[in-house]
């Protein structure tokens, strides 16, 4: 009889998400599975749990699977034709799905990457569990070395998708220019300190809420500005001094944080839009951006971002502030993270 382990699981479309029993996962050729040590709780997982039938199948997922798509963890068995890892070592799983194979990935922008809509937590079983099981590990999985897989879990997406956003910018920051931080949640914390660990400039971070605005300043944050509201604009050209706002990284996406980024950018200027809030951009394009100014928009982040800031964690310029929870708390993590109240990224330690 095949051993059975704990899963945090949507069963049905439309239906909360539950801890059940489910069988532990044998790997096969080319396969790991790893014994989870962290998860960490992402706001798109609630999403998830609520969503209906026809948007879940035509993304192409199936229920039920199990939640969580942030892991790290060890090593707990190997299938045939694995070479990069042995069993019992520290690692993080890649958190976006993507085929290896396509012009996309072939191009390292596996973000891209038709097969992305289909991966471990969104339509396939995911890290929310006491084991977790990892196609092609020769290229899913990233060796920690040093660094502790109970806090690891994060950097894969958030930590990730961070990155993207200032690798992204850092072509147009000049040595006489700032970056500007719109949001300082759980990305917009990582966003301050890429900056400050990649840019020798004032970085500004920018929200409503005293205690992240205090967070930042603990992270490197070169200045704290209260917004987004009416004052905001002026606060931060009064917090440079005149210095010129090279970057803005948005990780709000509403309106008002769109319309105050498009603003504080100077010529050439480059605006990274990360949130997700469903903000519009004001048209025409000639009189939203300045002369030569850039806008992304994106979701996520590829494999070279995982390693890169992985890499950073490990070496100590970047800090992972979590607060874990047990795998029978996590209703409770979920609403903790969805009323703000949380001290550090969720993860769940099964």
């Amino acid at each position: 009889m095949r051993a059975s382990m704990p899963a945090y699981r949507i069963l049905g479309w439309g239906e909360p998400a539950r801890l059940v029993e489910v069988v532990v996962p044998e790997p096969g050729p080319g396969q790991v599975r790893v014994r989870v040590a962290g998860c960490g709780l992402c706001h798109s997982d609630v999403a998830m749990g609520q969503m209906p039938a026809a948007i879940g199948e035509a993304l192409g997922w199936s229920v039920p699977f199990t939640l969580g798509h942030e892991t790290a963890g060890w090593v707990d068995a190997v299938g045939d034709g694995v070479a990069s890892v042995v069993e019992g070592d520290p690692v993080a799983v890649a958190s976006p799905a993507s085929c290896g194979r396509c012009r996309w990935c072939l191009r390292g922008i596996e973000n891209a990457c038709a097969e992305g809509l289909v991966g471990r937590g969104y339509g396939r079983d995911g890290g929310l569990a006491q084991h977790v099981l990892v196609d092609e590990a020769d290229r899913l999985l990233f060796p920690l070395g040093t660094l502790d897989p109970a806090v690891a879990g994060p950097l894969t997406d958030a930590g990730a998708t961070s990155h993207h956003a200032v690798r992204r910018v850092l072509p147009r920051l000049q040595a006489d220019g700032a970056a500007v931080v719109l949001g300082i949640g759980g990305l917009g914390a990582y966003v301050v300190q890429l900056l400050v660990a990649l840019a020798d400039v004032p970085v500004v971070a920018v929200d409503p809420n005293p205690a992240r605005r205090a967070l930042a300043g603990e992270l490197g944050a070169t200045h704290v500005v209260d917004g987004v509201g009416p004052d905001t604009f002026e606060g931060i050209r009064d917090a440079l001094g005149g210095v010129p706002v090279d970057a803005v990284v948005d990780v709000v996406g509403i309106d008002d944080s769109i319309a105050l980024g498009t603003r504080l950018l100077a010529p050439g200027g480059a605006l990274a839009l990360v949130g997700a809030a469903g903000g519009t951009l004001r048209r025409p394009w000639f009189s939203t951006l300045p002369q030569d100014g850039e806008l992304f928009t994106f979701q996520g982040s590829d494999l070279a971002d995982a390693r890169a800031v992985l890499d950073l964690a490990a070496a100590g310029r970047i800090r992972v502030d979590v607060e874990p929870f047990g795998l029978d708390e996590v209703d409770a993590a979920y609403a903790a993270m969805e009323a703000g109240t949380l001290g550090g990224r969720a993860v769940v330690r099964p």
